[in-house]
């Protein structure tokens, strides 16, 4: 059974809530770009039959309403960790794309908070991607410019769609938009018309965009967080991920050997949408094993 709920304290996050046994340990789900609560809709009924399972709408995504002033890779990460601090002792947070960058950072600042970190795809530094492509790059140029961005972004919504628009979005990240459930579509497509303030939900995707293409420039940052991670790090990754490429996450893990790293066959870039099966046997295997786990004391990493 789940239940729609908004978070506590000022901050006020928007969340799912999928349940679980009583008692069970807490697992957060933090979704990427563009994306909301509804990504982890075909995982998070698996793996509520062992953990108590939260799907939280970062600021401006979802249900979440936006805040005033950007919402940035950092604003997010505050936003989450006082998220957490509203749930029972630390959690175990499952992040995709850029959800997964923002579950490294909070990690990293916030070791009190997070008993184990597993990252699904996650955002990670592999700029020739980008600029290998001349389209992507005029886009990132267009999109990077405050007040354009957000021109183009609402006439295209208006000249396709918001169906179509999902159903994009899904392209390319690697997913049939057939091969998901229809009423999951349905009710994404919904959500994306029932958003009541839309340029607040334009200005969340495009600053949250412009603070994740700065954080992938700046790798040495994000590197030096990673390094900073005491918790426990399950890496899963889908080998034929168009948007972050596998060998950047095989790159990772030769900097953190120690990280229990799974490629994924056939699999893109929203593995829990396009293969939650697979993602359960890998992912709930390692959560069991992390019962008897007790994060060390670590003074919290802050950014250069």
């Amino acid at each position: 059974m789940t239940r729609s709920a908004v978070g506590p304290g000022p901050l006020r996050l928007h969340h799912v809530d999928f349940g679980g046994p009583p008692c069970a340990p807490v697992v957060v789900c933090v979704h990427g770009l563009g994306g909301s609560h509804l990504n982890w809709d075909l995982l998070a009924p698996l793996l509520s039959a062992r953990y108590r399972v939260l799907a939280v709408d970062l600021p401006g995504f979802g249900l979440s309403p936006p805040r005033r002033g950007p919402a940035t890779v950092r604003r997010n990460v505050a936003a989450l960790a006082a998220f957490i601090r509203g749930c029972d002792g630390p959690v175990t947070l499952v992040g995709n794309s850029m959800g997964g960058l923002i579950a490294v950072l909070t990690a990293a600042r916030h070791p009190e908070l997070v008993r184990a970190l597993a990252l699904l795809d996650p955002a990670l530094p592999a700029p020739g991607r980008v600029l290998r492509s001349p389209a992507g790059l005029a886009q990132l140029v267009a999109y990077a410019v405050p007040g354009v961005g957000e021109r183009l972004r609402r006439a295209r919504r208006r000249r396709i769609g918001a169906h179509a628009a999902f159903a994009e979005t899904l392209r390319t990240g690697g997913i049939d938009p057939e091969s998901l459930p229809p009423d999951l579509v349905a009710r994404s497509v919904a959500l994306v018309e029932q958003q009541d303030d839309v340029a607040g939900a334009d200005r969340a995707y495009l600053s949250a965009s412009r603070s994740l293409a700065w954080a992938m420039v700046r790798a040495h940052a994000y590197y030096a967080a990673m390094a900073a991670v005491r918790a426990p790090v399950l890496l899963v990754h889908g080998a034929q991920d168009g948007l972050v490429p596998v060998g950047a996450a095989r790159a990772v893990v030769r900097r953190r050997p120690e990280w229990r790293y799974v490629e994924l066959a056939g699999v893109g870039h929203m593995p829990q949408l396009q293969d939650p099966k697979r993602v359960i046997e890998v992912l709930v295997p390692w959560l069991d094993s992390m019962d008897e786990h007790q994060t060390p004391e670590v003074e919290p990493f802050l950014p250069p």
